[in-house]
């Protein structure tokens, strides 16, 4: 499967979304009208739950995983747009505008999945999830794209930076991470300003970090149960 090899080998394609009581529950958020169980195996064009500051508070809301632009006319691009670099936030075509118009959000997750390359070639998908915090979140743009007078398309990326050390050695191919916020930087991150926001943007420590391997039945997004985080008895190379 195309679609799939490409999320495999890009980060971060795969993560564990919560249900809505945990994310309410964690977020301090005011009830909500969303119902949904915790997906464990969310991935790029699935809709998934975020957190974005508007009208001076943190509000809940559904939107498309990968970023459609402005321009874009609420249709998706032939490039990957469900991860950001950190490095182009301010340039990138698709996130400068966010960015600008400090459209943040918190992308709330029970951890992710990548794949290690093993000498052989093949590859080992590791489950990492963070000690310090049962749900965290991860830093996200959000975008709203019209289709028409009536019609928008509202969709998130996740933000991507350099690998801590535990992540350089999982994925070992591109050294990449999401960007994971602490408890503290939650609030600057959607509301402060630019400076400050980005201040939120450091590699998550790798000694509060935890990861092993997991089964193969993760590579296919219709595989989606609590059994896919279980810890898998492997050497890897």
């Amino acid at each position: 499967m195309i679609l799939q090899a490409r999320y495999n080998n890009t980060m971060c394609g795969r993560y564990v979304s919560p249900d809505e009581a945990s994310i309410e529950r964690e977020f301090n958020l005011v009830r909500t009208e969303w119902r949904f169980p915790a997906n464990f195996n969310a991935a790029p064009s699935q809709t998934v739950p975020v957190i974005r500051w508007l009208d001076g508070r943190p509000m809940a809301a559904l939107l498309r995983w990968g970023l459609v632009p402005f321009f874009a006319h609420g249709k998706p691009g032939k490039y990957s747009t469900f991860n950001a670099r950190i490095e182009t936030l301010q340039s990138s075509a698709s996130y400068r505008g966010p960015w600008a118009r400090a459209q943040r959000c918190i992308v709330p997750a029970l951890g992710f999945y990548e794949w290690h390359v093993n000498a052989d070639g093949t590859k080992t998908p590791f489950y990492i999830h963070v000690e310090d915090q049962d749900v965290f979140g991860f830093a996200g743009l959000w975008e709203r794209s019209p289709v028409e007078a009536d019609t928008i398309v509202e969709s998130c990326a996740i933000i991507t930076m350099p690998a801590n050390a535990l992540m350089a050695g999982i994925h070992n191919t591109k050294g990449r991470m999401p960007a994971i916020l602490t408890r503290e930087m939650r609030e600057a991150w959607l509301s402060a300003g630019s400076t400050e926001a980005a201040a939120a943007l450091t590699a998550y420590a790798a000694d509060r970090m935890v990861a092993y391997a997991v089964s193969s039945r993760v590579n296919s997004p219709r595989n989606n149960d609590e059994k896919l985080i279980e810890p898998l008895e492997t050497d890897v190379d």
